[in-house]
């Protein structure tokens, strides 16, 4: 069982606001979570639960109201932009975007874009194309596609070259913001099993989704946030076969199995009344 030094990130009585006075939102409240070497943490949770800004916090582009994020053993919730300007640069920990049209530069070669954070950490030319070949086949695309800009490749084709920037660095943790949610069946099987070779190869990774069965298949552990707050947490088995929270049940609800239909909507409902403390 991996110890406490394993640990690559460690986030501990997190809380977030945005604004001042009356227009003060809780956006985070009291969330603590571990992750460690070779670990999936599967991050759930409805839009406005969260889940990003938890992300964004632990990037270091959004500051914290309270509470501490380590990463690395390294304590960056203080960090000033330059100190994250020089943490970034390290490629200790990368981000996946949801939409990687959007997150690669289109004016860039995919090659060009996989080369800039070697070179701009200072490696050699050579060792970092090196790197880069190595990490295009790791994600299963072929180097013909190097010279391509970003909107010459399809959907799937796009978000492995994301994940192949994210890896180009070697990082100890990476962050995919629903990875899967825009890209076909067969695209989605294919991300998947990428996120389960970079656990088995010791890469800790948290995987972001609103969508349980997706997260399901590859994570270790799950993590549920509702309005803010951590409301449970456990083995992935634990969570699927015993789900103690009302929000949990309801995500276990609407998802289908082999030996059942999802919850019918009056469950559903029920669920959320119970959820919103009303009578059921």
């Amino acid at each position: 069982m991996p110890g406490i030094e394993d640990e690559v990130l460690e986030v501990s009585d997190l809380d977030v606001h945005y604004g001042v006075g009356r227009r003060r939102h809780r956006a985070l409240s009291g969330v603590s979570l571990q992750v460690r070497s070779g670990e999936t943490l599967g991050l759930i949770g409805e839009t406005g639960s969260g889940k990003s800004t938890l992300a964004r916090t632990v990037l270091g582009l959004v500051r914290a109201s309270g509470g501490r994020v380590r990463i690395g053993g390294e304590d960056v919730t203080g960090y000033s932009q330059r100190q994250w300007r020089s943490f970034r640069r390290r490629g200790v920990v990368q981000y996946v975007f949801q939409d990687p049209l959007r997150s690669l530069d289109p004016d860039l070669t995919v090659q060009e874009s996989l080369l800039e954070p070697l070179l701009l950490r200072g490696d050699p030319r050579a060792s970092a194309l090196e790197a880069v070949r190595e990490q295009f086949a790791r994600v299963n695309l072929d180097e013909h596609l190097l010279p391509r800009r970003p909107a010459e490749l399809s959907g799937g084709q796009r978000q492995r070259v994301a994940v192949a920037r994210a890896l180009v660095v070697e990082p100890a943790l990476i962050i995919l913001d629903e990875p899967v949610s825009a890209l076909d069946a067969a695209n989605r099987v294919q991300i998947l099993q990428i996120i389960k070779n970079l656990r088995d190869a010791g890469t800790a990774l948290v995987f972001i989704s609103h969508d349980l069965g997706s997260v399901a298949g590859v994570a270790d552990r799950i993590a549920v946030l509702y309005q803010g707050e951590l409301v449970e947490s456990g083995s992935t088995a634990e969570v699927l076969r015993t789900p103690q929270h009302a929000y949990t049940r309801l995500l276990l609800g609407s998802v289908p199995t082999l030996h059942a239909p999802p919850a019918t909507r009056a469950e559903r409902q029920a669920l959320r009344a119970q959820l919103n403390g009303e009578p059921v």
